[in-house]
């Protein structure tokens, strides 16, 4: 909140500026209300706005239909999730050799087929995991926040035809790079490592599965042959080698034991079983309720993690 205080405060300073060429009074007056707009806007708009997002989002991208081999996996994986049932989930695959998943603040869900070719399906169960720990953390809605407030303010000094804050498609395409710019601290990528990892062990999954992921992207990261579009894609998060460090000492502090090294393959059709555990782990606060049916969930208690040093 800080923050978007302090960037609210530059914005307002902009609006006012004598160098700025700002069309007449009312524009920059509606850059201001937009800042203003920004601190204040609630999660149920934050929510709208993430929708018309998506709406945006998946029609620029190939989404695969219910019958393809990638769904149905998805489909599989999804129903090892025992404990969203209150993030009303839907999810789709993304026909692209991106290595990337995402999670909306509308419960929306993506996944890549760039990356589900590169993991199995533990692997591609942890990384969703970490999604929905940007979600459940509340980093996806500060996020939109942040990005409403630069962009909505933006169109009030430029004294477009649309009131500050107008949801066009072109506002809608602002937003979407302004968001591609951010990126999540190293405070919140640790959070969405560890709630990954509670979401594994909470449902059966191999508990180094998060691990085993983040060794999947330093490889390809290193590797000579690889798209920069991975680079890229990482330049923007907290070291990866780092991260996968910290996740395997939380779970061999939480009693597992990494045995041996990963098993499966890019298709997922033979989990992995590198984790043991030779004791039993209390997550911090848990809950029995089933997750998925088809691709919504609704009611119910999400898990909550204990916060990670940033």
């Amino acid at each position: 909140m800080k923050k978007l205080a302090l960037i609210c405060a530059v914005v307002l300073s902009m609006a006012s500026c004598a160098s700025m060429k700002v069309v007449d009074q009312s524009a920059a007056a509606n850059a201001g209300a937009a800042a203003l707009q920004a601190l204040t806007i609630s999660d149920s708009q934050i929510k709208q706005l993430c929708s018309q997002y998506m709406v945006e989002s998946d029609g620029q991208n190939t989404i695969l239909p219910a019958n393809n081999d990638y769904t149905k996996r998805l489909d599989r994986i999804m129903a090892r999730f025992k404990n969203i049932s209150d993030l009303d989930l839907n999810y789709k695959v993304y026909q692209s050799n991106t290595v990337n998943a995402f999670a909306s603040g509308d419960g929306s869900v993506r996944v890549y087929t760039g990356l589900m070719d590169v993991m199995n399906d533990d692997e591609v169960f942890a990384v969703i995991g970490h999604e929905l720990g940007h979600l459940i953390n509340k980093d996806v809605r500060d996020a939109y926040r942040a990005a409403y407030l630069v962009v909505a303010a933006r169109y009030g000094i430029a004294a477009y035809s649309q009131t500050a804050g107008a949801i066009s498609q072109g506002f809608i395409g602002d937003l979407g790079q302004q968001l591609a710019q951010n990126a999540y601290s190293r405070k919140q990528e640790t959070q969405a490592d560890e709630t990954a990892f509670q979401f594994c062990i909470q449902n059966g999954v191999d508990p180094f599965a998060m691990y085993h992921a983040l060794n999947v992207l330093v490889s390809l990261e290193g590797s000579s042959g690889s798209s920069s579009k991975i680079k890229e894609l990482m330049s923007s998060h907290p070291n990866t080698q780092k991260r996968a460090t910290h996740i395997k000492q939380i779970a061999e502090a939480a009693g597992y034991k990494l045995t041996s090294p990963k098993q499966g393959n890019s298709s997922g059709t033979k989990p992995s079983t590198s984790g043991t555990k030779p004791k039993t782990v209390k997550p911090t606060k848990t809950n029995s309720n089933t997750g998925n049916s088809g691709n919504t969930n609704g009611g119910g208690k999400t898990i909550k993690v204990s916060k990670g040093k940033g």
